[in-house]
């Protein structure tokens, strides 16, 4: 499960490789990003795409829930047939999540857990690749107890069966990723019918570990 990953690519790379009009983020700082912080999404508001900024995390599934204060969110997304995800699959709630890396759990020598991380090969640090998210507006609950209750924009992104090199580090899932000006139409656009046909995982080898 991807829960840290990192971009570096500034408002205006992101703006013409997603074909944003319009941007609402401001200046972006390129790093790490972590669940339940900001980071840059880019969605359709009206006719036309904008760059903004969501929560990493939608609401959890109410069976997740129970017996609990808070809810963390969900940073991943896999089992789309659910009718907890199912609402949010139309064109209105699909975003564009750029990255320029992100990792997931590998040990070292010693045998402790450290992040192994991924990017796609001979790519432009300055140009971004983009997960397949999906976002929900304004969303009302208790993320930290500390916090109390907070109204905001939220998202997260799907993911898939792994490919290598991922598979042999993380055998379970790997993101989504869109990687061809095709893709990203599809994603933003298409009926579910056809956008489903997007969560599959790269070629082996089209990722390399940095």
């Amino acid at each position: 499960m991807c829960n840290l990953y990192a971009q570096k690519a500034g408002p205006q790379a992101i703006m013409k490789a997603a074909k944003a009009a319009r941007n609402a983020a401001g200046n972006l700082e390129p790093g790490s990003i972590y669940p339940d912080y900001a980071a840059p999404i880019v969605r359709i508001e009206g006719d036309e795409r904008i760059l903004t900024t969501a929560r990493w995390g939608l609401p959890s599934p109410a069976f997740a829930l129970e017996g609990k204060k808070t809810d963390k969110g969900v940073t991943n997304v896999r089992n789309t047939s659910s009718p907890h995800w199912r609402r949010w699959l139309t064109p209105q709630f699909r975003c564009l999540v750029p990255f320029t890396s992100f990792s997931e759990p590998g040990r070292n020598a010693e045998g402790k857990y450290e992040p192994v991380w991924f990017g796609l090969k001979d790519a432009d640090p300055e140009v971004p690749a983009f997960f397949a998210g999906i976002w929900v507006p304004q969303w009302t609950s208790v993320r930290k107890l500390k916090e109390g209750e907070v109204t905001a924009d939220l998202f997260a992104f799907l993911t898939t069966e792994p490919s290598e090199p991922v598979k042999s580090v993380h055998p379970k899932a790997m993101p989504v990723i869109l990687t061809e000006p095709d893709e990203l139409e599809m994603w933003m656009g298409a009926e579910w019918a056809f956008a489903k046909s997007l969560q599959r995982p790269l070629p082996d080898k089209a990722l390399t570990i940095l």
